[in-house]
């Protein structure tokens, strides 16, 4: 992994941040870095419910335009900039490949035509490999397992080529998100099973659950840091679906019966990697991550259940 540059306002001290993307894990990333002293801009095609327009809160963006990117940058003026945009419904990407390269390669692409030299993130993905193995390392050739993978495979390999860019490939993202249009897998268990509603899950795939605040702890980090390549965040415990929802019940005083293993084919999953599994060869050489250790999934789960957060 090589060291970049030193980043213009990012890494120390203060400076603007573009996010491209306003959703659950963007807006998460966006706030880390606020409360970092860090000026944030959020950025999609239609303003999320309660963030203000201007340079410190949204401003509206398309991606798959050239010039609604160049816009973009021209008035942010941004120090450096993180991409964690959609779409990110893998089976909607599978049925619509065109519409998801363009999102994800061609943003890219156009970014990268006005980045200038500027500090830049991209949050990726575990489906740019193919799940035959039980979990996948930053050496490991990539092969990506679907449309989705396809898309962010075309954006990491045009971002690194444009120079000063990190890719943090993050595997299965989970937290609270009640009022999200595509609730992650932990919050539509939690929100069924605390019904008493049965919830599909496929068996025989694999998952690294990372806590969404990892993500957004990690991206800070390295956004702020001097290193350029590529980087994986998985949890620290590989598990099943099925296990992680039988766990998910019982935290929620539900009958973990609820849970009803179905083939993956035959699942809403089956355009995905049976295993989709992250481990990390480079993280503990990086100092700037240095005590930033990804929350056991069992634990994280627990406690955000106990917690008493609304579903």
């Amino acid at each position: 992994m090589r060291a970049a540059p030193a980043g213009r306002g990012t890494e120390q001290g203060r400076g603007r941040v573009l996010v491209l993307g306003a959703g659950y894990l963007a807006s998460r990333v966006g706030r880390r870095m606020a409360a970092l002293g860090h000026g944030v801009t959020l950025s999609s095609r239609r303003r999320p419910a309660g963030v203000p327009g201007g340079p410190a809160g949204w401003h509206p963006v398309d991606v798959r335009d050239r010039g609604s990117v160049r816009a973009l940058v021209d008035a942010v003026r941004p120090d450096a900039v993180v991409l964690a945009h959609g779409p990110s419904d893998i089976t909607w990407c599978e049925a619509n490949p065109g519409p998801t390269a363009a999102a994800h390669g061609g943003g890219a692409r156009h970014l990268a035509e006005v980045l200038g030299g500027r500090r830049a993130l991209l949050v990726s993905t575990d489906n740019v490999f193919p799940g035959r193995r039980a979990s996948y390392g930053e050496s490991d050739a990539t092969e990506p397992a679907n449309a989705y993978g396809r898309a962010k495979l075309a954006a990491e390999d045009t971002l690194l080529a444009a120079g000063g860019v990190l890719v943090l490939r993050a595997s299965l993202v989970y937290g609270w998100d009640p009022t999200g249009l595509r609730p992650n897998f932990f919050t539509t268990c939690a929100q069924k099973l605390s019904a008493g509603q049965p919830v599909t899950v496929p068996e025989g795939r694999w998952n690294s659950p990372v806590l969404v605040d990892d993500v957004a702890d990690w991206a800070a980090a390295l956004l702020g840091g001097p290193h350029t390549g590529v980087v994986h965040l998985g949890g620290p415990r590989r598990l099943s679906r099925v296990e992680w929802a039988r766990h998910i019940a019982r935290c929620c005083g539900a009958d973990p019966d609820l849970v009803r293993p179905a083939p993956q084919g035959d699942t809403a999953y089956a355009c995905r990697p049976r295993n989709a599994c992250l481990h990390s060869e480079r993280s503990a050489l990086l100092p700037e991550l240095a005590g930033l250790e990804p929350a056991d999934v069992l634990e994280a789960s627990e406690k955000l259940i106990s917690e008493g957060r609304p579903w």
